[in-house]
């Protein structure tokens, strides 16, 4: 067996390594590598470290987001004469899904008190929705006039819906899309156990 005792000396960046074997003469080896590659040692492993926490930054964001949203790939699954889609609750117990609206991207959250899908203001701005007629609707932040649309298409996962009525609603805040009645009236639709179950008859 061999001892070993590491001793740094003060200020310098260099060290002592004192080695024995069990029953002889302990042996000195003294660092003598040049100052240039202790610099760059020191640097790679500050590299390394910087690395290592954005990792894991990366890691614990994509947590988060899974929680907020679990259902980002929902799975569908082929009945008989319908498809049907599974969602899981947010920590929050929402419902929150991935989905598209005319073949672009948004999040929805699922409202069965909400009588229309309503889509904030600025991100239907983004899709190029057209307004149509005003109406006044009820905010977080009171009344504001909201302006109907009209959507061609609403898919979450293999369920797709056509020639679905929302709601322009300026003053909502986020990006989030309120899944209303209006598309949900045309599905079969149940909730159980943190688990809402979506349903369309072909």
């Amino acid at each position: 067996m061999i001892a070993c005792a590491l001793t740094v000396m003060g200020g310098r960046g260099y060290f002592s390594l004192l080695c024995q074997p069990t029953g002889r003469k302990a042996q000195k080896v003294t660092d003598a590598s040049p100052p240039g590659q202790r610099k760059l040692g020191t640097g790679m492993l500050i590299l390394a470290w910087a690395a290592g926490l954005l990792l894991a930054a990366y890691w614990f964001s994509g947590v988060e987001e899974r929680q907020q949203n679990p259902n980002q790939q929902p799975e569908s699954q082929h009945l008989d004469n319908a498809v049907e889609v599974r969602l899981e609750a947010n920590r929050q117990g929402h419902f929150v899904v991935d989905g598209q609206i005319n073949q672009q991207t948004v999040t929805f959250l699922v409202d069965t008190g909400a009588s229309f899908v309503a889509i904030p203001a600025e991100l239907a701005e983004k899709m190029g929705l057209e307004r149509g007629r005003s109406f006044m609707v009820e905010t977080a932040n009171g009344s504001a006039p909201g302006f109907s649309t009209h959507l061609q298409s609403l898919r979450i996962g293999d369920i797709e819906l056509h020639d679905v009525d929302a709601g322009i609603v300026p003053g909502m805040g986020g990006d989030d899309v309120l899944l209303g009645m209006s598309a949900l009236r045309q599905l079969d639709f149940s909730s159980r156990g943190g688990v809402l179950l979506l349903r369309q008859y072909q």
